[in-house]
């Protein structure tokens, strides 16, 4: 009659002893490996606790000591850890998005982009000659009166009064008009 080895077994005990002495330097090893993430550090070695229970052929080994398993496992887990987490997006707090620059949808611009045609169109025909040289054609003020035939005076004056009467056809967009 042939007898079956029976699989060792892990006791709640066993596992407080070894807990005990080497749950510390296991912790600040794995908290190493972690830059000094407290949280990571203590879930990789609870993990590492959790593959001990799983495998108690490892802490019923013939070694000296059950540390060199314990380090190796907790090693493994935080590179795989680490490779997880470089895989996906970072993830994003909520300062970040309270900082984040929204942009509005194309319906709104759409919207915005009417109301300043239509503003643009009260302006007279010398305040829109101004406002096209120098805000959408980008030119300086001495090339804006180059080309329209007036002193760099005029254009800065048309330039202002312009400004000015759509600041008042625009009012909920007067923080983009300075």
């Amino acid at each position: 009659m042939t007898t079956a080895l029976t699989p060792p077994t892990t006791t709640e005990d066993d596992l407080a002893q070894v807990q005990r002495e080497h749950g510390g330097p296991l912790f600040s090893f794995l908290l190493r490996l972690c830059d000094g993430d407290r949280q990571r550090a203590e879930d990789l070695v609870q993990e590492t606790y959790v593959r001990a229970w799983q495998h108690p052929e490892a802490l019923d080994a013939e070694y000296e000591s059950v540390r060199p398993w314990l380090f190796t496992v907790g090693r493994r887990l935080a590179i795989d850890a680490r490779r997880a987490r470089l895989a996906r997006p970072a993830e994003v707090g909520d300062a970040v998005l309270e900082n984040a620059r929204v942009c509005a949808d194309h319906a709104e611009r759409s919207a915005a982009a009417l109301d300043v045609r239509e503003a643009v169109a009260t302006l007279t025909p010398e305040h829109r000659a101004v406002l096209l040289e120098v805000y959408f054609k980008g030119a300086s003020v001495a090339e804006a009166a180059r080309a329209l035939g007036i002193p760099p005076g005029t254009v800065k004056s048309r330039a202002y009064y312009a400004l000015r009467a759509l600041r008042r056809a625009l009012p909920g967009y007067t923080s983009d008009l300075r």
